[in-house]
């Protein structure tokens, strides 16, 4: 038996104005004549931001659901060049105070998936430096909502560099430089073009990373189909965390456009991938990465209601 807890990304598409990354381009920002205005500005949007996360997570609560990805667009303009003297963080304290209060009160995992710019295996300084000050961020902002940063943020293996193999060295090269704070934030996930189950499994049980299984990335980039053969190793990497094992989920858009996220998750896919691993752990969070967001979610719980073998725990969680 193997508890199963479904999550969404970053946005309701039933909550109404309730966008968590609204955001100013350095243009717009530029064009403010008064820079103290303009940085008031940027500090009001990042509060707003905040304010629709709590909304997002009452959301959830009200919905029984426990697994919710925070966007990463939070603060517009943080690390940009020009701003550098910024102390973005100041201005949002009462604010994250305010979700750290409401997490204290309500079981619900939250993390994030830093964007794709965060490279750690790059080979340039510059690149690798703004990696892990963008990271700091996010320590930031976990740390201001009170939360264990340990396993918080997803990130992918980086680029191939025309060698993937000298890209998996330069990853582990790298991960030396980098603050043990920061690696201990860190989870990998296989990617749809580059980097395997295998090649991330070669640096997670390398560098002790939980590794992020993603169904549909594996299906679109593999180099063993069968990844099963595979799953207690993937299991072992979470040996150390204190979080249970997390994985994604979603569908292709179609055949023709397989790499793309469908709008909703196919349910006998899902079940395809379940029925092999249930039993295998306690307990698995799973995190919908489909473009309807929340109602994905809300009807994939729906469509397996009906499916054999799964025993309903709330509106977001079963026993399989």
């Amino acid at each position: 038996m193997t508890i199963v807890r479904l999550g969404y990304v970053a946005m309701s598409m039933e909550l109404q104005n309730c966008s968590p990354s609204q955001t100013m381009t350095f243009k717009q920002f530029s064009q403010i004549k008064d820079r103290e205005a303009a940085i008031n500005k940027l500090e009001r949007i990042a509060v707003s931001n905040l304010e629709n996360i709590l909304r997002l997570l009452k959301h959830n609560v009200g919905n029984q659901v426990h697994f919710f990805r925070l966007t990463s667009r939070i603060i517009p303009l943080a690390n940009h060049e020009e701003l550098a003297d910024w102390k973005y963080m100041r201005p949002l304290k009462g604010a994250l105070k305010e979700i750290a209060d409401y997490l204290k009160d309500h079981s619900i995992r939250v993390d994030f998936h830093p964007d794709h710019f965060v490279l750690l295996n790059t080979k340039k300084l510059d690149i690798l430096n703004m990696s892990i000050k963008t990271l700091a961020m996010h320590e930031a902002l976990l740390k201001g909502m009170e939360l264990d940063t340990e396993h918080r943020c997803v990130l992918h293996v980086g680029g191939a560099y025309d060698d993937k193999e000298k890209a998996l060295e330069q990853f582990i090269h790298n991960w030396g430089s980098i603050p043990t704070r920061i690696q201990r934030m860190i989870m990998l996930e296989n990617d749809d073009t580059t980097f395997s189950l295998q090649d991330t499994l070669y640096l997670c049980e390398k560098l002790g990373i939980p590794l992020v299984f993603d169904y549909h990335h594996h299906l679109a980039n593999f180099q063993n189909e069968n990844w099963v053969e595979d799953w207690d190793r993937i299991v072992s990497t979470w040996g150390h965390s204190k979080l249970p094992i997390k994985m994604h989920i979603s569908s292709p858009k179609s055949e023709k456009d397989f790499r793309a996220h469908a709008d909703y998750v196919d349910p006998k896919m899902f079940l395809t991938f379940l029925n092999e691993i249930k039993g295998s752990v306690p307990e698995i969070h799973c995190m919908i990465e489909a473009k309807q967001k929340d109602q994905a979610l809300f009807k994939l719980a729906e469509e397996l209601r009906e499916a054999q073998g799964i025993k309903l725990i709330d509106q977001s969680s079963f026993e399989i």
